[in-house]
């Protein structure tokens, strides 16, 4: 396109400032500044929503980059195209005159080509002596080669914008399936939890996705979504290993000959060594009693002479002595805030909370569980809630517990002094506070 050149259309189509804007942007065109014509509508194709044109209008762009004689769309060949309609119809596969019109005149809106008008409409070349043109009327393309850079941005865009959206729909495919078959399972399980209202919101956040949506659409379902799975798995982590406790105790008691029945316990603290009271003592205050041998007499009935069982203080072969339920949340009130639905009614509810403090505290699982071995399920349980009563004391709960762990195993520790102790330290700040 000349230099400095304005050209008005042709006929009753009026003159509007887009298109003179159009020219303007078309003499803008770097020197030396090439595009290959296919590469650049391919680019087009894919900014089409950007750029405000119809499919059908870029059949007939593809139909007028047809009669540009070259592959590269160049300032020094010349940019100007002057088909007629009727060859410019059989190349856009038959499309009627008026369809046409309309089609061209998107273009020219869009600003993808602009018109150079003759005298009287028609379009045409004026060639000199030797063949070449000198003059064209018709449509120029030089908008498309001045606008390339911004042609292939906003394509290179639009190819982003669909891998996000096919990215965000996969992972939410994947992420609604993992929720509602993890729910699917702990149903079938029985899996403790309220599985009745995690469905309701996951059936709430699924009716939030519209018909057709968007990627704001998606990524604001994906995070919720995201949110509730994760919530699925913690609470379903949790029981299984609630679950694994109970093995491994029951596994435990099979190995244990002396062991006494819940009903049994006592609330005095016994089974203490002279080197256990060092652990009792971390807590600030002194060891208990340390018990006599029990012995206990079984009769062997008709079948025989009596037997004698003994049961030993700890290091010499007898079981770690445990203590009721109720006399542990007194020790340790703190451990009731991490039961489920803020509360402690049974052992199974003290394990499933010791799971939590655990991770919180930091403690390892291979801890924890070298922890129940040793002790037992619901002395470990119990160890945990005193560790997190006096929190503040103790500078790696892990080690600690790996410590009582070790002594437990060389018959150097028991829990009453611990618990005795927690027990008078907050009988003394209830009276206080009182």
């Amino acid at each position: 396109m000349e230099s400095g050149s304005v050209t008005t259309p042709f006929g009753r189509r009026a003159m509007t400032l887009g298109m003179l804007a159009s020219q303007q942007i078309a003499e803008t065109i770097e020197p030396g500044t090439t595009r290959n014509k296919w590469k650049l509508f391919r680019a087009i194709c894919e900014a089409r929503p950007a750029l405000g044109v119809t499919d059908r209008a870029l059949n007939v762009l593809d139909a007028l980059l047809t009669f540009y004689p070259d592959n590269e769309l160049s300032e020094d060949r010349g940019l100007i195209v002057f088909p007629s309609n009727a060859q410019l119809s059989i190349r856009a596969k038959g499309m009627t005159a008026a369809t046409l019109r309309r089609h061209l005149a998107g273009l020219v809106e869009a600003g993808l080509i602009v018109r150079k008008d003759s005298a009287n409409g028609k379009r045409y070349a004026r060639r000199d002596r030797a063949g070449a043109v000198s003059e064209a009327f018709g449509f120029s393309l030089a908008p498309l080669l001045a606008r390339a850079a911004e042609i292939e941005a906003l394509a290179a865009q639009a190819v982003a914008d669909r891998e996000l959206m096919r990215i965000t729909r996969e992972r939410l495919t994947i992420c609604r399936r993992d929720v509602a078959k993890l729910i699917s399972a702990a149903l079938d399980e029985g899996a403790a939890g309220d599985w009745e209202k995690i469905t309701c919101i996951f059936r709430e956040i699924v009716a939030r996705l519209p018909r057709a949506p968007g990627i704001e659409h998606l990524t604001s379902v994906l995070d919720d979504m995201s949110l509730l799975r994760e919530e699925v798995v913690n609470q379903l982590e949790m029981w299984t290993k609630t679950q694994k406790m109970h093995s491994n105790e029951s596994q435990i008691e099979r190995h244990i000959q002396n062991s006494k029945p819940e009903s049994t316990y006592e609330l005095e603290p016994s089974f203490e060594t002279k080197q256990g009271a060092k652990s009792a003592d971390r807590f600030g205050q002194p060891s208990g009693p340390i018990a006599s041998e029990n012995e206990i007499s079984n009769s062997a009935g008709d079948a025989g002479g009596g037997k004698k069982l003994t049961r030993r203080p700890i290091g010499e072969g007898g079981a770690m002595k445990s203590f009721p339920l109720g006399m542990v949340l007194q020790a340790c009130p703190d451990i009731s805030d991490y039961g489920p639905g803020g509360q402690i009614t049974n052992w199974r509810d003290l394990m499933t909370a010791a799971v939590v403090v655990r991770s919180m505290l930091g403690v390892s699982p291979s801890a924890y569980e070298a922890a129940c071995a040793a002790m037992g399920p619901e002395n470990a349980a119990t160890v945990i809630a005193c560790i997190l009563e006096r929190g503040g004391h103790i500078n790696s709960a892990g080690g600690y517990l790996r410590d009582l762990t070790r002594r437990t195993e060389a018959g150097e520790f028991a829990i009453g002094p611990m618990l005795m102790s927690l027990v008078r330290a907050n009988s003394s700040i209830r009276r206080k506070a009182g």
